[in-house]
């Protein structure tokens, strides 16, 4: 059976973005994206933070996100943004893509500012997982998900934590069954007494004129010639038995 936990009323798909690929070796987060979650849908709430990281980006980072050192030593280092980004996500549980590696980070920075770390075992929902789970043995990184499930990435052209999380929230809906289970048979009775009668076709008036014959008499001479010659087998140019 699918390993989905239950959908909860408020939940956060969230992404970062880092320096590298190893927060014990030193790298950092240089960016955050959320979005806010009502029963598995985006309400229209999301938070965004660009971070400082002290420290420059690696070439690949650098090539992946397009974020310079010159523009993140302009921004707020983690300790300015850390609460702001707590009060966001408040308790609500976590949807992240890959969660080890982003739980990893950021939980390394709170550690860092003595605060306390995010407990990935009961807050958080892996979509990898489930979607490893629900396709195994095929592509499952969210660009995979996404053209499985006909999400449009076309502003996709670098990696972004904000759009990132914003395209999590539409994978995350579609691994959930969420649009087919929306049009499921629970919902069907409401969702027929919302919607409205459809409008009745009007009834055609009749033509005043028959259309003109589209065959010119060449035309009709040939279908006949071929009728004639070439199917000598047609059951109606036989005569018939009554």
């Amino acid at each position: 059976m699918m390993n989905i936990p239950p959908a909860e009323e408020r939940e956060i798909a969230l992404d970062v973005e880092t320096t590298g690929l190893d927060p014990d070796g030193g790298d950092r987060v240089v960016e955050i994206g959320c979005v806010e979650l009502h029963q598995q849908l985006p309400s229209g709430k999301e938070y965004q933070a660009y971070v400082n990281p002290e420290r420059a980006m690696s070439e690949a980072a650098r090539a992946i996100t397009g974020l310079s050192d010159e523009f993140l030593q302009a921004q707020p280092r983690f300790a300015e943004v850390a609460q702001p980004f707590l009060d966001f996500i408040g308790d609500s549980r976590l949807v992240i893509h890959n969660a080890e590696f982003d739980m990893k980070f950021l939980n390394a920075e709170l550690a860092r500012l003595d605060l306390p770390v995010i407990d990935a075992q009961t807050r958080v929902t892996d979509t990898l997982k489930i979607a490893r789970e629900k396709f195994p043995g095929q592509p499952n990184s969210l660009d995979a998900l996404c053209r499985r499930f006909n999400i449009d990435v076309s502003a996709r052209t670098k990696h972004g934590a904000l759009l990132d999380a914003q395209l999590l929230a539409e994978v995350y809906l579609d691994l959930r069954g969420g649009r087919q289970q929306r049009l499921g048979l629970d919902g069907a009775e409401d969702v027929r007494k919302r919607a409205p009668a459809p409008a009745a076709w009007p009834p055609l008036a009749p033509r005043p004129e028959p259309l003109a014959l589209l065959l010119s008499a060449e035309d009709k001479e040939a279908h006949l010639r071929f009728v004639q010659d070439a199917l000598t087998d047609a059951l109606w140019l036989k005569p018939s038995d009554g």
